[in-house]
């Protein structure tokens, strides 16, 4: 599904991802993990087309990231997800059903389809300036999904959700396993990534120390917490 072959990305004299290869299947279920600075979110940005490596090759689907038809499939929640507050989330999701060329019954039915989803029924029609922040990511997460993409980018996507909605979050996630979709996931919330993914690669400093089936990385009564802070205080020593 992704290919990443020896892609560096340099801002001026900093490099901000060094040289990484590594594939992600269809239908896997990848964690990118590393602290604030690693070079994760320049991996996201270059996947989404935002901007271009300085070098080395990216394939979505197939086809370099520079096609546009490459990301026609990909559904995206950013981290700090924002919605205008003077749309409601009916009106929020119905303009994003149309930038992915849905119309008249086709997008209200899509709509309806993810607001049952995300648990937003009956709360559609009012403005997002009432919404709680875990309502607004419901609703961010749910134009992520519109139109059931094949690749799912989501950037911290249970910020500001109780236990309830996270578990619902990870059932959703669950749910779109049966469909092949392949989702990529940054969070700080480990113990989720856990529960949610089956294979992580922890950054640092622009490098992929590890990339592996969560199972083989964390063993015994370890958590992929546990192995995070080694990897990292191992860099640091």
């Amino acid at each position: 599904m992704i290919s990443l072959d020896s892609v560096t990305k340099k801002f001026n004299s900093h490099i901000a991802v060094d040289n990484i290869s590594y594939q992600i299947e269809k239908g896997e279920y990848f964690a990118l993990l590393g602290p604030n600075g690693a070079g994760k979110t320049t991996i996201v940005r270059m996947l989404l087309g935002f901007i271009k490596p300085t070098s080395g090759s990216i394939i979505i689907n197939g086809m370099p990231v520079s096609n546009p038809d490459s990301r026609k499939r990909i559904g995206y929640l950013s981290e700090n997800h924002k919605i205008p507050s003077y749309l409601s989330g009916l009106e929020y999701l119905l303009r994003h059903a149309s930038l992915i060329g849905l119309s008249g019954h086709d997008a209200k039915e899509e709509v309806g389809r993810v607001l049952e989803i995300m648990s937003m029924k009956g709360r559609e029609k009012e403005k997002a300036s009432t919404y709680s922040k875990g309502m607004i990511q419901r609703i961010g997460l749910g134009a992520a999904i519109l139109g059931k993409p094949e690749l799912l980018i989501l950037d911290e996507p249970v910020t500001g959700l109780d236990p309830i909605g996270i578990r619902e979050v990870r059932k959703i996630l669950e749910d779109l396993k049966d469909d092949g979709v392949t989702v990529i996931l940054n969070s700080h919330l480990l113990s989720e990534v856990e529960k949610t993914c089956t294979t992580a690669g922890i950054m640092y400093k622009g490098k992929i120390l590890i990339k592996d089936y969560i199972n083989s990385i964390v063993k015994d009564e370890e958590t992929l917490e546990d192995v995070f802070i080694k990897f990292i205080e191992k860099e640091n020593e």
